[in-house]
């Protein structure tokens, strides 16, 4: 079950936030770390903080885009301190860790926390199925990122001891992050070739909002091969169209 979590830092600045995260992780049970593009890796100060969590370090593995590091992810959850100017679904720390408890073994859950000044940025967001929000003071609502990882970590400790059925847990496979991205450039170059989207600002907007859309459906892989058939027939349908006007 907890096997099945990753946490993801993206752009990990000070290396000894890495290390904190890792004790963090064992602390809880978890083992599945993977860093984007950290600043400082490996380091001493990692291992330092790490405080013996040196195993979730050295199999830690290092992505070079967010993309490589969720690829194999049905859910990914997006931690961030602030609002953004399109309301993705939000998740408390004890929501978020019953969902991705409540996923069949083996379908893996991401849970990604951005920069230590700056977060996520709202492109990194859109890879994102959910917003995770750890209440605090608003007046200071800024958390060091491994405390914020222990949170988080603690409540999927809890979750994952609650005993699920088998019952419970099963439920229909879902689309991993490759096929989500793969879906969402051909629905892209769909919306171009049928005319839909044009280069002008409204696109990048446009594309955002589709984003969440299918994000928070929880695609299965058939709806993802059904939906990119419905995409090539539109095009070749266009295409077609295209070519009786030039005739």
């Amino acid at each position: 079950m907890l096997t099945d979590i990753r946490i993801v830092l993206v752009e990990t600045t000070h290396p000894g936030n890495i290390g904190g995260v890792a004790r963090a992780m064992k602390n809880m049970g978890l083992s599945d770390l993977a860093l984007v593009r950290p600043k400082d890796f490996p380091s001493e100060q990692a291992t330092a903080r790490a405080s013996g969590a040196d195993d979730l370090l050295a199999a830690a593995r290092v992505a070079g885009s967010l993309e490589e590091a969720i690829a194999d992810c049905q859910v990914v959850i997006g931690a961030s301190a602030r609002l953004r100017t399109i309301a993705w679904p939000e998740l408390s720390p004890r929501a978020a860790a019953e969902k991705a408890v409540s996923l069949p073994a083996g379908y893996r859950t991401a849970i990604v926390f951005g920069r230590e000044h700056s977060g996520l940025t709202n492109d990194e967001l859109e890879r994102c199925h959910y917003l995770l929000h750890i209440a605090s003071n608003p007046e200071f609502s800024s958390l060091n990122i491994a405390c914020a990882v222990q949170i988080v970590a603690y409540e999927l400790y809890l979750a994952a001891g609650q005993g699920r059925s088998d019952t419970e847990r099963a439920a229909a496979a879902l689309a991993d992050g490759e096929q989500m991205a793969s879906f969402f450039g051909h629905l892209e170059r769909a919306l171009h070739d049928i005319g839909f989207l044009h280069e002008r600002k409204s696109s990048p907007s446009i594309m955002r909002r589709l984003r969440r859309i299918f994000n928070t459906a929880q695609i299965e892989p058939q709806e993802i091969h059904l939906l990119r058939g419905i995409l090539t027939a539109a095009q070749h349908r266009a295409a077609g169209a295209r070519d009786a006007e030039e005739t």
